[in-house]
């Protein structure tokens, strides 16, 4: 009996694995993944969250959360990676980013002859499927589910709690030379909305397009928003620049804020953590614009 039951076990543990990515790619796996490279930071972030972050055998530079994660020896960037450093740490599985690494890097992903899953969340319920996705690659469901399910609630608590507020126009700038920002193909669009905010270009189905200074004059947003890339940008020099164009509502009452970039920027769990922090700023707008409005 207790040698039926092994072998019943170890047939278990070798059942095949069948998902479709969001690259709506059929990727197929052995059994659970046990040596991951992860080739985005998002991925990475994702994988711990998931509680496979001990699967990661390689990941790519910025790939700095949690703490753990920092240990984990590098293969490259998220837009060039080392494929030979790769083929070195034998992984049974890839996760790469579908709208981040370079085609080429995609490309030459398939001549690997190791199972690939593109991950490429788009809105924040996507981030909520990778979750659960990571967790049936790694047979850490359990974990994984959990996670997705605090993310889920969260998110519901902030919606239900922010539905009937003043909506208020929000743009981000991701950096000014070019002048990039974030549109309607990212994710940040659904985290505004949580807070009752607009994002200025979410017409623009682009997920981080360059836009010009005139066309954001005209969108006219009432909150402005960046990050500080790592110490490359400071509050006071990004506040100058924007001076000049005080016919806008952010310049004119000084709602220009400096928020984590990797919060805001990541398909990561931490996204709700952003939102909480941009419904904080969102309140604080609406005192200004509508003073007499109950929050």
């Amino acid at each position: 009996m207790t040698l039926l039951l092994a072998f019943a076990s170890g047939l278990l543990q070798a059942a095949p694995i069948s998902l479709i990515d969001d690259g709506q790619r059929q990727v197929v796996l052995p059994g659970p993944a046990q040596r991951i490279v992860s080739l985005a930071p998002h991925i990475t972030e994702v994988l711990f969250a998931a509680g496979a972050g001990d699967r990661i055998v390689g990941t790519v530079n910025y790939s700095d959360y949690p703490e753990a994660a920092k240990a984990i020896p590098q293969v490259g960037g998220y837009n060039q990676v080392n494929f030979e450093r790769i083929l070195s740490l034998n992984p049974d599985l890839i996760i790469g980013w579908y709208e981040g690494n370079s085609a080429e890097t995609v490309e030459k992903l398939k001549l690997l002859q190791i199972p690939v899953y593109m991950s490429d969340p788009k809105t924040m319920d996507s981030i909520s499927h990778n979750i659960r996705q990571f967790g049936m690659l790694t047979a850490t469901e359990n974990i994984a589910n959990r996670a997705a399910q605090e993310y889920d609630r969260r998110r519901a608590e902030l919606k239900h709690a922010n539905a009937h507020k003043p909506s208020i126009r929000v743009f981000y700038q991701v950096w000014e030379d070019p002048l990039y920002t974030l549109a309607g193909g990212h994710f940040i669009s659904d985290l505004y909305r949580l807070c009752g905010g607009v994002n200025v270009f979410a017409d623009l189905s682009e997920a981080s397009p360059i836009v010009s200074v005139e066309a954001i004059v005209i969108r006219n947003p009432q909150v402005m928003l960046t990050g500080g890339h790592h110490g490359k940008r400071s509050i006071d020099n990004w506040k100058e620049k924007w001076a000049t164009w005080g016919s806008m509502d952010a310049v004119k009452h000084g709602m220009l804020f400096f928020v984590d970039q990797d919060m805001y920027t990541r398909s990561t769990p931490r996204t709700v953590d952003a939102a909480e922090n941009l419904c904080e700023i969102l309140d604080q707008a609406r005192r200004v614009y509508y003073p007499g409005e109950q929050e």
